[in-house]
């Protein structure tokens, strides 16, 4: 493959003229799927919504001819930009940005679901109604599989993620996620992810932190189902991944990051003698199957905590 990134748009996009653009950054994930409910609202958008696609490094020729072939076949106008190389999360979504023509960036996860038939439509309708710096529209687990394989990550979610809009307004810094995340252009100008985040987790967060000190953030009940719900071990390994960057947000934004459970357990745990040791059986404890799900999920948000209390 070229060292170049390969652009492929549809028939429908030199001509439009969006108000809105949706971000969908991928690597190893197949958004067809999504691509395909959200062009079912083409009619009703009526050329007021783009898509761009970014494929950040997976490097599947099959996956990026099935793509290129769905969206020649598009109603909304779409382009999938792949890469050769991954570029990472805050350099992807930077990019994407840059090759967006609406005035709102509607940031939208690969592994989302729409959760009604009026997705776009209120977004769109949002964006001519009031146009606002920044709005969240949530994210649930209605859709997402039942399995028990997932149950730890599922008792996780539903407990700090998928909050109603009245509650994550009272803290809107807090719950904003890339996952479903409309930000008008000049905001995200002034204030782009930060490239120096790497691996998993808080770029979108520490986003959130520095935006909130200049412009309001608005939540709104527009969800969209989370559907890459993860096993004990794969989020093991994504908290591990997000030590570093938890201690580049605590450094920066020590004020409002402290007000955090995650924090002021990490403040906790940083106390306890033989931490170092007790840390891999917390780790055994959350993916230990005979447990109940409510001790294992404790005993997860534990080893995260004790992960990050290096942070504090």
């Amino acid at each position: 493959m070229s060292r170049r990134a390969v652009i492929t748009d549809t028939p429908r996009w030199k001509a439009a003229r969006p108000a809105v653009s949706v971000l969908i950054p991928f690597l190893r994930d197949d958004p067809s799927a999504l691509v395909a409910l959200l062009d079912e609202e083409a009619a009703a958008v009526d050329g007021g919504v783009e898509l761009l696609l970014l494929d950040d490094g997976t490097g599947d020729a099959e996956l990026t001819a099935r793509l290129s072939a769905q969206i020649k076949t598009l109603r909304l106008p779409a382009r999938l930009i792949t890469l050769p190389v991954n570029e990472g999360r805050s350099r992807g979504r930077n990019r994407l940005a840059s090759a967006a023509r609406g005035g709102s960036l509607l940031f939208l996860d690969s592994d989302m679901r729409p959760d009604h038939r009026r997705f776009l439509k209120d977004w769109a309708d949002l964006v001519a109604r009031e146009d606002p710096a920044v709005a969240f529209g949530g994210f649930s687990l209605l859709q997402a599989p039942d399995e028990a394989r997932f149950a730890v990550h599922r008792a996780m979610a539903t407990r700090s993620d998928c909050v109603p809009y009245t509650e994550r307004a009272r803290q809107p810094e807090k719950y904003v996620y890339t996952s479903n995340l409309l930000v008008r252009r000049d905001v995200f100008e002034a204030e782009a992810f930060d490239p120096g985040f790497t691996g998993w987790g808080w770029e979108d967060v520490e986003w959130a932190m520095r935006v909130s000190r200049r412009f309001r953030v608005v939540h709104l009940d527009n969800p969209a189902t989370h559907m890459g719900l993860d096993t004990v071990e794969a989020l093991t390994a994504k908290y591990e991944q997000s030590a570093p960057n938890f201690a580049r947000v605590v450094g920066r934004h020590p004020d409002i990051v402290s007000a955090y459970p995650s924090y002021k357990a990490a403040r906790l745990l940083k106390r306890l003698p033989g931490l170092g040791a007790a840390r891999p059986w917390m780790k055994r404890a959350a993916a230990a199957a005979w447990l109940p799900v409510k001790a294992r999920a404790f005993s997860l948000r534990l080893y995260r905590a004790a992960l990050y209390a290096g942070a504090v």
